[in-house]
């Protein structure tokens, strides 16, 4: 039988989600997973929080796109993230709405500070700036360009022209332009990144009718314009032109490097917002639904929240408001909505953290928080009982840079043990640590100095405690559960049962026993003395000895 981790239960098939009373699993560094079950008066409430740090140095956070483009196919958010990790470390949730034929985001996409999208006015727009702060708002676009004549309105960025507009296509929106009827284009090459509020300066090299397709250049950019603004086009921007674009939006907006859309505001100022006048209809409000949020703390942490929902028994979900709440309840200082429904996700590194209500869905896009230091993965707890001594402990780190590395375990006793150091190239390195000389508290310990100089940490824990073994729990039980189990010491030990989506059932008091044979009863009762429903349920043994604490748990069903 293995001890069953924080991690495991966190990034595996989260057959037991975390109870609100647990602590916080770490995911990577800085970021932290924990999930909560309320009971209310509506029925039970599951909801997953990631915490991050604020996005800088090693860690971003900003919105992700099926193949980076805004016409890229839907994927799940597992997909979206697996399509960077080569790059870098992630967890994150779904992202913005989208719609129409080619399922494009509904609000402004900005990556590295460059814009691929314009904000939607009538809904709340979520920016990180170069500080790391969160910036959300209703805010609107204006652009121009200048050929020959006096400055033109450009109307958006990667966005079919409507009638009489000019829109800027860049490489974000896809390999080629839409067709546009009674239309013209300009090829602009080379052109430099869509900064905002800056000058960008173009050549024309190509000016032909929007009849049919044509490719952007992966170094430039495309102006489409229709009706009378193509006829403008053609005559302000023949081959040869110098051209200017410049894409504005608020000044408060100046430093923002990374946005996207969703909405509706839920915090502002620490406190829950009722009503903001967004272009949401009442019943996509006021339903209790599986939701997601974004928000700020004070001290600058990130946290994402992503609610389970559709599931009566196990989650009934959340109103926006009660979204709202629950934010201000976690200390947002501000926080905004994302695209809510069976499309709701909380993912790490692939893996899916919480229970969609349909199981993954296709999205469009993904907030992800992104870390580009070393990453190590909690331990493999070691096995219980005598075959400790050989299986050892399964110890791995992750690079996504050229890296200059030292990697050490590291004992009770302080005492680093080299395991791994110098240079290595970005990817996956695999060891067995067996040389377990004492029972405690053990680190995995890598230190990494990459290419441009940034330097980073990863630093696990596991036990290494042989008091509790042999946890013996039938796989059904009926009126309450006999538990047997092994102590190599004397020990205080604590039975937990819960329920499979993770609702705390009953903790039974501490006590106190001998090394040994033991066993702890449950009489099949709840905390508050109700007798439990039959079904499938999950006993944790945690014994706390002179070594540490350490926990080992087990399934069974229970029957009436």
């Amino acid at each position: 039988m293995r001890l069953v981790s924080a991690f495991a239960l966190a990034c595996g098939a989260l057959l037991v989600p975390l109870a609100s009373a647990q602590a916080p699993v770490a995911l990577m560094t800085g970021v932290s997973f924990e999930q909560y079950t309320e009971l209310t008066s509506h029925g039970p409430v599951v909801y997953s929080v990631i915490t991050a740090p604020a996005p800088t140095g090693l860690t971003t956070i900003g919105p992700v796109l099926g193949t980076g483009t805004i016409t890229g196919p839907r994927e799940t958010l597992t997909q979206l993230e697996e399509s960077v990790t080569t790059n870098e470390t992630v967890a994150g949730v779904n992202g913005d709405f989208f719609s129409g034929p080619l399922s494009v985001p509904s609000g402004i996409v900005m990556v590295g500070g460059a814009l691929e999208r314009v904000p939607t006015p009538a809904r709340a727009s979520i920016g990180f700036d170069s500080s790391g702060a969160m910036h959300v708002g209703r805010i609107s676009f204006t652009g121009t360009w200048r050929g020959t004549g006096q400055r033109e309105a450009l109307a958006a960025v990667n966005q079919t022209p409507k009638a009489n507009e000019t829109v800027l296509f860049t490489p974000a929106w896809g390999t080629s332009t839409p067709t546009v009827s009674n239309g013209a284009v300009a090829v602009l090459e080379p052109f430099p990144a869509a900064g905002i509020d800056t000058d960008l300066n173009a050549t024309v090299t190509t000016v032909s009718s929007a009849s049919s397709p044509i490719a952007i250049p992966a170094d430039g950019a495309v102006l489409v314009a229709s009706g009378a603004a193509a006829t403008s086009l053609q005559a302000e921007a023949p081959q040869g032109t110098a051209v200017t674009v410049r894409l504005i939006l608020p000044p408060s907006w100046g430093s923002v490097v990374s946005a996207l859309g969703g909405g509706p505001l839920l915090v502002k100022g620490g406190k829950p917002v009722f009503s903001t006048g967004e272009s949401f209809s009442s019943i996509d409000l006021t339903s209790r639904r599986p939701r997601t949020g974004v928000g700020q703390l004070a001290d600058g942490q990130v946290i994402t929240v992503t609610v389970d929902g559709g599931r009566p028994g196990q989650s009934v979900g959340m109103t926006t408001y009660e979204l709202a709440q629950t934010m201000a309840k976690l200390g947002a200082v501000t926080a905004a909505g994302l695209q809510y429904g069976k499309s709701v996700t909380a993912a790490f590194d692939g893996r899916v953290l919480d229970r969609p209500q349909s199981g993954e869905q296709k999205i469009k896009e993904a907030l992800l928080v992104a870390y580009q230091g070393v990453y190590a993965p909690a331990p493999t707890p070691p096995l219980l009982g005598k075959d400790n001594l050989t299986a050892g402990e399964s110890l791995v780190y992750r690079l996504v840079r050229p890296s200059t590395v030292t990697a050490s375990v590291i004992g009770p006793d302080g005492v680093a043990h080299q395991v791994d150091a110098g240079s290595r190239q970005p990817g996956t390195y695999r060891f067995t640590w067996t040389s377990f000389d004492a029972e405690g508290t053990w680190h995995w310990n890598v230190q990494a100095t990459d290419d441009q100089n940034r330097s980073s940490t990863a630093d696990q824990t596991f036990q290494y405690d042989l008091t509790l073994s042999g946890l013996a729990v039938p796989r059904s039980a009926s009126g309450g559960l006999q538990a047997g189990l092994t102590l190599s010491r004397p020990a205080s030990v604590v039975l937990q049962i819960e329920a499979a989506n993770g609702t705390l059932v009953t903790t039974l008091p501490a006590v106190s026993l001998a090394a040994g044979t033991q066993s702890l009863s449950w009489d099949g009762t709840t905390a508050a003395g109700a007798k439990a429903p039959p079904g499938p349920y999950v006993a944790t043994v945690t014994e706390t000895s002179s070594v540490g604490t350490a926990s080992s748990s087990a399934l069974f069903a229970l029957h009436g």
